[in-house]
């Protein structure tokens, strides 16, 4: 009997301990399996990455902050006006008179005739855009804000080096006017996040495109529709889409400075667009504001730069630097009278080996002097007459 009683004890014991334990776990099952199996939690519950969502964050700021004072500029022109007429002629066989369509002109009337980018760098409306844009004298020029409101615009000067133009509104404010800060381009990496606003294709205004920098200090050849070509030197390249109407539009930072002006997009790639050094776009405007137009340091030569071929195949003591030469007109003189050159003792014939320690050898003559100011000091080394020479001269106004 007392057998049996113990064995009914243990079975009870046995029976509770087991709805504990089954307690337990139906308890903290929820505990349990987030221990056990972490990596099934959805996706849509995990969390954030703070990091992207930061990044994500502050372009969208950038934008929000530049975006007001980017523009559209539209380009407008008297066109001629044709009208479709029939002239009558009368014909004396059985079939009778005929007329022929002919087509002459009716007067002109003011017509788009093409569109491109800017943005307002002060708060008295002056503007930044591509010298390609605003190219024709006879054309007149308005603005459009990202508001919708319009003004029209006198083009103050256009930059004979650079592919820029400054702009003016010209007419009464209606409302205070949000600027763009220039950002400085020559801390760039490649690498660095960068953001495109424009009108694109001349159609689409204020589009945002975004990349990174994917080259630094390119030199390209851009042409027009018109087939017209120039060199440009020390641009950006970005992945981040230019499209036709893009130009003169600013690219920025992440911080929301402007640290180039969208230029020019390759025809034979996707994704590849240029744009100008800011560091240099933002001398022509202090130029502007200073000078009321966009002047350059004049050192007053007339060059040729020199590469290891050229100086092989002409017997010249030096692989590098920029020959001093007479253009292939009686008029074109290798050092213009009154320069700060000719002041100094250059000549036809000298080679400018660099200037304030920079060798010219794989920078351009007129890409340093950019980098210059008007009535600042240079060194200059030069070979002349077979020995090397260190001249000391002030750079002045380009006339």
């Amino acid at each position: 009997m007392g057998a049996v009683n113990t064995a009914k004890i243990i079975l009870i014991s046995s029976l509770v301990t087991i709805f504990v334990v089954f307690s337990m776990l139906f308890i903290g099952r929820n505990w349990l399996a987030g221990y056990l199996v972490p990596e099934i939690v959805p996706a849509a519950e995990q969390a954030i990455d703070p990091t992207l969502y930061n990044s994500a964050d502050q372009i969208i700021q950038a934008i929000e902050k530049v975006n007001p004072a980017v523009v559209s500029i539209i380009v407008t022109k008297d066109v001629p006006v044709f009208e479709r007429y029939y002239e009558s002629f009368d014909s004396q066989s059985w079939f009778g008179g005929f007329s022929i369509p002919r087509v002459r002109e009716s007067g002109t009337e003011e017509r788009e005739v093409g569109g491109g980018s800017g943005f307002i760098v002060g708060p008295n409306g002056l503007i930044v855009t591509n010298r390609h844009v605003v190219d024709d004298n006879e054309a007149r020029y308005s603005v459009l804000l990202n508001n919708g409101i319009s003004y029209q615009v006198e083009v103050l000067d256009r930059d004979s080096d650079l592919d820029i133009a400054v702009l003016q509104i010209d007419e009464p404010l209606e409302e205070p006017l949000d600027f763009a800060q220039f950002g400085d381009s020559r801390a760039l990496r490649l690498g660095e996040p960068v953001i495109a606003i424009g009108n694109a294709l001349a159609e689409f205004r204020n589009s945002v495109s975004v990349g990174v920098v994917s080259g630094l200090s390119r030199s390209i050849i851009a042409s027009d529709s018109m087939g017209r070509t120039e060199e440009l030197h020390e641009v950006i390249q970005t992945d981040a889409a230019i499209n036709p109407g893009n130009s003169g539009g600013p690219l920025l930072n992440s911080r929301g400075e402007v640290i180039g002006v969208n230029v020019a997009t390759s025809r034979d790639a996707d994704n590849i667009g240029f744009a100008l050094p800011s560091h240099e776009v933002s001398r022509a405007v202090d130029s502007v504001r200073q000078y009321g137009e966009i002047l350059r340091p004049f050192l007053g030569v007339r060059y040729i730069m020199i590469n290891p071929g050229l100086a092989s195949e002409n017997n010249l003591p030096s692989e590098y630097g920029a020959l001093v030469i007479n253009g292939s007109n009686p008029g074109d003189l290798a050092v213009m009278p009154g320069s700060p050159a000719e002041v100094a003792g250059i000549r036809a014939d000298t080679i400018i080996l660099s200037i304030d320690g920079v060798e010219l050898r794989e920078k351009d003559l007129a890409n340093i002097l950019r980098d210059k100011t008007i009535g600042q000091t240079v060194i200059l080394e030069v070979l002349q007459d077979g020995e090397e020479k260190t001249i000391s001269l002030t750079l002045e106004r380009k006339l």
